[in-house]
């Protein structure tokens, strides 16, 4: 099969990835074999690739939102079956005995393994999945809606519904890109108003189109206090600003799973009790409940369709800041 290898992390301008002939693995008896149609890419692929994350392995196939069609299935597996659609997210695996497993914080889980970074990803022609870790894609959600929602959509549903927020309440998101765009879609349907602080007029336009009430670069004062804040842009120099946006009692979350140093700040920035958190990936509940509420709050993602062999271009739009809403890598096609 063909497959995008990372052979060493290293800066997209080095080329760490590259295009080759790549055996096609064998589903042990609870694993599917995938082949994969559509793989969005994350920026978590991006610090991956950098080494902003630690290796896991090498060499390593990216890519955690992977849609694609049951080739195959181990001896142990029942479900699913050949030919059905499935998604395989970021959790790929966890030992499900552990006390946060027990707890149902299996996204906690301390032997956990996740896609394109334990294990071997999307970027490829097939791909294994856990059988019950993978997630089942409603009929009536298309590849190109379904894929970016499986990490982006998912994460960023769970950093939404630890903010608390209700209808009448309002939300500023600190960066727009994959995630922050499929959130603001959902938090408008809610009836919560939206803020978006983000670089660049062409992401504050995108934003101000799908519904956000005010737009603004960091240096901008807000209309008023946010009741909670969602940061997904990795620059930790946004907390004091987001921190200094909320209102009393405020909760602020944090979404990505990288994000660079945060500077030293006043006390007075964290009083009236305000909260900070942190979100560490998704769970298997998560994902089917933000399918389903895409489905009934008519979410869509902003997409652009790549072939397969467009990935290394796909990846620099991303490091440098010119994709606007979620790539796809379309690979059936290859």
């Amino acid at each position: 099969m063909l497959a995008w290898v990372l052979e060493r992390q290293d800066t997209w301008s080095k080329q760490p990835i590259r295009l080759m002939e790549w055996k096609r693995p064998i589903p042990l008896p609870n694993q599917i074999l995938v082949r994969v149609s559509s793989c969005a890419i994350c920026r978590t692929d991006l610090h991956i690739m950098e080494g902003d994350l630690p290796s896991h392995k090498l060499p390593l196939i990216l890519g955690h939102q992977i849609i694609g069609v049951v080739e195959t299935v181990g001896s142990n597996v029942i479900e699913p079956k050949p030919g059905e659609r499935v998604g395989i997210p970021w959790l790929h695996w966890t030992d499900g005995t552990c006390s946060f497993c027990r707890k149902g914080q299996e996204n906690l889980c301390m032997n956990a393994r996740f896609t394109g970074y334990d294990v071997d990803g999307g970027f490829a022609e097939y791909c294994l999945g856990e059988a019950s870790f993978v997630i089942r894609i409603p009929a009536d959600l298309e590849d190109r809606d379904a894929a970016p929602m499986l990490c982006g959509g998912v994460i960023g549903y769970r950093a939404f519904r630890r903010t608390g927020i209700n209808a009448g309440d309002t939300l500023t998101l600190y960066g727009f890109g994959a995630s922050a765009h499929l959130i603001l879609q959902l938090a408008v349907a809610k009836g919560i108003r939206v803020f978006v602080r983000s670089r660049g007029d062409e992401r504050l336009a995108f934003a101000h189109k799908l519904g956000a009430a005010w737009v603004g670069d960091y240096s901008a004062l807000l209309p008023y206090p946010s009741d909670a804040g969602i940061i997904f842009a990795p620059d930790g120099k946004i907390v004091p600003i987001a921190l200094a946006d909320l209102r009393r009692g405020g909760r602020l979350i944090l979404a990505g799973i990288h994000m660079s140093q945060i500077p030293s700040l006043p006390y007075t920035l964290l009083f009236d009790e305000k909260m900070v958190q942190s979100v560490a990936g998704s769970n298997r509940s998560d994902a089917a409940a933000f399918l389903e509420e895409a489905r009934s709050c008519s979410i869509h993602p902003q997409v652009q369709p790549l072939t397969f062999t467009d990935l290394p271009q796909a990846m620099q739009c991303l490091a440098t800041g010119r994709l606007i809403g979620t790539a796809i890598v379309e690979i059936g096609s290859c």
